[in-house]
Order: C-alpha cells, then sequence, then structure tokens
C-alpha cells in the first residue's frame, strides 16, 4: 500500500501505528518524525507564510476573500508517486490542505484514482476516532486499538492525578495573537484534564476570535500562548502583539507571572498521538508540583 499524508497529524497515526513504510509522500508541514522529511513534498502555502500574526491574518482573509485556497497541491508530483490512498482533513482550510484542494487535484486523473481518507478531529474522541479509521484502512485494526488504548491509559492517569489538585487555576489559552483567538476544539477538555477551568473556547466547537475586553473579562490566572503553526521561538518572537497592549499589565495571570509559551506546532495544533504530549506540558505547567514529565524547554517555557 502507497499512502501519501497530506496532514501532519495523519502522518504521525500512520507512524505511531508502525506503517511508516508505506508512505512515499507528505505535505509541507509533516517534519515528524524527523526521518519523515525525507519524503517528497506534495503541498506548498500559496503565499508567505513569515512576518507578524497580523500579517499573516490579513494574507489568509484575503485569499479566502477571493475564493483562493491558502494552500497548493503540487498534482504532478501527486499523481508520480502513484499513491493507493490520500489522507487530508476537512476541518479547517487554513490550518492544512482540504478535502476540496485534494478533490479539485484528483478530478483530473482519468484512471488510477487513489482512496481519499478526511480526518476531521473537533474533539479528544474524534482524534481517536481517526486513529481507528487510519487503523481500518490500513487493515490493522487491532493495532489501532492497541495504540488507542495505550493512549487513553496515560490520559486517565494524567485526569485521575490532576483531579485531586486544588486549586484549579483559570485558563485562557490563545492560539492567534493579532487578532486574538481562543483555543477551542480539543484544548478546553486537555486544559479541565490538567487540572485548570478553560475559558472563552469551547470544547468540540472551532476556536473562536476574541477580544481584549473579553479576555480582560474573564480575569485569567494563566495564560498559555500557543499560536497555531508557531513554534517556541517564533512564539516569543511574536509576544510584542500581546505585551505591547495597554491592557496587558491588568491580568492576573501578568501579575501572577504565569504566562507561558507552548509549542502550538508539534504538540497542540496535532490531533494526533501527541495531544497526550501536550497534556503532560498542560499538567506540568498548572501544577508542577505533582507533575514532571521533562517537557520545559522542548514543548513550553516561561514568559
Amino acid at each position: 500500500m502507497r499512502i501519501v499524508s497530506l496532514i501532519a497529524s495523519a502522518t504521525e497515526i500512520v507512524w505511531a501505528l508502525g506503517c511508516e513504510h508505506h508512505l512515499v509522500g507528505r505535505s509541507h508541514e509533516c517534519d515528524f518524525p524527523p526521518a519523515i522529511r525525507s519524503l517528497p513534498v506534495c503541498t506548498a502555502p500559496r503565499f508567505n507564510i513569515e512576518g507578524s500574526s497580523l500579517e499573516i491574518d490579513q494574507r489568509v482573509k484575503e485569499a479566502l476573500a477571493q475564493e483562493r485556497s491558502v494552500y497548493r497541491v503540487d498534482g504532478e508530483r501527486l499523481r508520480a508517486l502513484r499513491p493507493d490512498v490520500i489522507l487530508t482533513q476537512s476541518q479547517c482550510e487554513v490550518c492544512a490542505v482540504s478535502l476540496r484542494e485534494v478533490e479539485q487535484t484528483l478530478c483530473a486523473w482519468r484512471e488510477g484514482q487513489p482512496r481519499v481518507v478526511t480526518l476531521v478531529s473537533e474533539g479528544l474522541h474524534e482524534v481517536w476516532d481517526d486513529m481507528h479509521k487510519v487503523a481500518q484502512v490500513l487493515h490493522l485494526p487491532e493495532r489501532g486499538h492497541e495504540v488507542v488504548a495505550g493512549l487513553h491509559r496515560r490520559v486517565e492517569a494524567i485526569t485521575r492525578q490532576a483531579r485531586r489538585c486544588q486549586p484549579a487555576p483559570r485558563v485562557a489559552c490563545l492560539e492567534w495573537l493579532a487578532p486574538l483567538m481562543a483555543a477551542g476544539n480539543w484544548m478546553p477538555e486537555l486544559v479541565e484534564r490538567a487540572g485548570g477551568i478553560n475559558l472563552l473556547g469551547t470544547a468540540g466547537h472551532h476556536s473562536p476570535w476574541v477580544s481584549w475586553e473579553q479576555l480582560c473579562h474573564a480575569a485569567p490566572e494563566v495564560i498559555l500562548v500557543l499560536p497555531c503553526g508557531f513554534d517556541l521561538a517564533r512564539t516569543r518572537r511574536e509576544m510584542p502583539a500581546l505585551t505591547g497592549h495597554p491592557s496587558w499589565p491588568t491580568l492576573p495571570a501578568v501579575r501572577l507571572g504565569r504566562v507561558f509559551l507552548l509549542d502550538g506546532n508539534q504538540y497542540f495544533n496535532r490531533p494526533g498521538p501527541r495531544l497526550v504530549d501536550s497534556l503532560e506540558i498542560l499538567a506540568e505547567i498548572l501544577h508542577p508540583e505533582q507533575f514532571s514529565f521533562g517537557h520545559r524547554g522542548v514543548g513550553w517555557e516561561p514568559l
């Protein structure tokens, strides 16, 4: 079986199932595990992804307003790879190549049509469902059950311990900085399971835009900064978008010194196996007296 994965989380799922040898192509964002980087790249953004949060936001909105996709698929390369299966997603046209883009690319193929498997994880439960779906496609349902069961055990162990931690801090997760966006989908559940009280975003729903007035009214005791697609270094460079706002010093989390930068790109933005590592990161931050998994300096760091 020849698989092309056009979304980083799907690549990690295939790897977790022990089927990396089936992968023959990847998206430009697929970079973990590192060995995957040797595979041919089949996608690219349509505009310059460098710049500030505000500049990137403006470019994305301009593209969508003109009904242009944010990413392009290299149809010739994809066809040359002769995939049997293409893994893609239908959750967000901004985060990764969408199902529509893949279908438009394949409509010109007169023969050798691959099977397109679409993942759509809006909450933690759907992440597990998508892992089972990929395992079924690979004809390894039992292996899928084993992998998901192992992840479940890690999640439940942290959840049980975190429930005993008091007090539970009020937490704001910021997924974009200019304009402000709170984290939705699986993030609210992860925060709750790590022993926090999630503010602003809603579990199982898309990440919402929020105003500074809403952020101030929420009065978070902890602020987690995890911009979509940014690593720690780039997140730190973007922090003036927050720290330069006149309301920033008034926030309880700022006064308490409980603002943390997280690697959203490698962990929190990818609905795959490493969401459990993301839960470990949250537990370390929210209750350092109870949890220590060794993620500091790699997955997160204090402001």
